[in-house]
């Protein structure tokens, strides 16, 4: 599919406003903007998930929760040295040779633009240029003195990677894609619903700090008590160079990923047949997932209190996975707008 269908400037605001775990009031307030108008009503709890509801004009209508995550892996600061530069703590899961010279924005009382910084190979030792670099080895250099940078940053400050969301060939490409861009279908879907088409009141929740242990869903999903679940993310997309088909868990362009399988959950049986059903009836290109790590939402909101949800999840393929930028294909983002939006049409036959 080309990018006609995606709303390019919305999708392009959301992945590039930054929301390390934790500081994600940026995103929820551009979120809030973009759907007070098409929805009944929403709210923030305490954690900081942002809750949005879509009301069925159906009686007693049970619960349907789709949830996608604002935050993003991104850092802290924690150390300022005499000489201006800056350690940091990370805020999520980072691979670390694909920090090395990565433009970020530390987020003081302005953005200050930076640049991570190691030691270069030309000072390296030989053994110190076999081994693997850490995380604890790269500071960032603003290109400013201690004093200067004091002015602006302190302890505790937020820093997210500086990327413009692009177009390479057919392809979307940029930071954050790991989990905007279902952010970004969950806002269109939303968008979308109609009272009378809606067999259950669609609760399309925007959580906070999963990046860092899938905090967030776990205050959102007790607090919506849903009946039905379906986490929204992205996987990985493993159809490059060097691996073998077995190891794909999804290739792009071949659809929205229908998780069976991760880390931290085994999704419901009836979820999963009923997306493959719907998906099947409205010709919405779709792909099994089996992740056989990693978790998303999907734990925390299956695992409710008495009764529990009846849940599964949706996933975009992506290839470079918490890298410098990301990638997906469009039409694997429509579809997940696309199915979505039929699934809360034909949830009364689960349970």
């Amino acid at each position: 599919m080309s990018i006609e269908k995606i709303d390019w400037n919305l999708l392009k605001s959301i992945s590039e406003t930054p929301g390390a775990p934790g500081f994600e009031k940026q995103v929820r307030e551009l979120i809030i903007d973009e759907l007070k108008s098409h929805v009944d009503e929403y709210y923030t709890d305490n954690m900081g998930n942002l809750i949005t509801i879509k009301r069925s004009k159906k009686a007693d209508a049970k619960k349907f929760m789709f949830a996608a995550h604002m935050d993003e892996i991104g850092f802290m600061v924690k150390h300022i040295d005499d000489n201006g530069y800056i350690r940091f703590q990370t805020l999520g899961g980072f691979d670390p040779k694909t920090l090395t010279s990565m433009r970020v924005l530390v987020h003081g009382k302005k953005d200050l633009l930076g640049v991570m910084g190691c030691k270069p190979i030309h000072s390296m030792t030989p053994a110190e240029r076999q081994k693997v670099i850490t995380n604890e080895e790269y500071f960032i250099d603003c290109g400013l003195s201690k004093e200067e940078i004091s002015k602006h940053v302190k302890i505790g400050d937020s820093i997210t990677r500086s990327q413009n969301l692009e177009m390479v060939g057919n392809l979307i490409n940029g930071k954050s894609l790991d989990d905007r861009v279902c952010v970004y279908a969950l806002v269109e879907v939303m968008k979308s619903l109609k009272a009378e088409d809606i067999d259950c009141d669609v609760y399309g929740v925007f959580t906070v700090q999963e990046e860092v242990g899938l905090r967030g869903a776990q205050v959102a999903g007790h607090g919506v008590s849903p009946d039905f679940g379906i986490a929204l993310d992205v996987t990985v997309a493993n159809d490059i160079p060097g691996l073998a088909p077995e190891n794909y868990v999804t290739q792009m362009g071949k659809g929205v990923g229908i998780k069976h399988f991760d880390g931290g959950t085994i999704c419901d049986r009836r979820m999963v047949e009923l997306l493959e059903e719907v998906a099947t009836q409205n010709d919405i290109p779709h792909q099994a997932e089996i992740l056989p790590f990693g978790g998303t939402d999907t734990a925390n909101i299956q695992r409710m209190p008495e009764n529990g949800a009846i849940a599964g999840a949706l996933s975009i393929p992506m290839r470079y996975l918490h890298q410098t930028v990301e990638m997906a294909e469009p039409g694997d983002v429509w579809g997940m707008v696309e199915l979505c939006s039929k699934v809360v049409e034909k949830t009364s036959g689960l349970a």
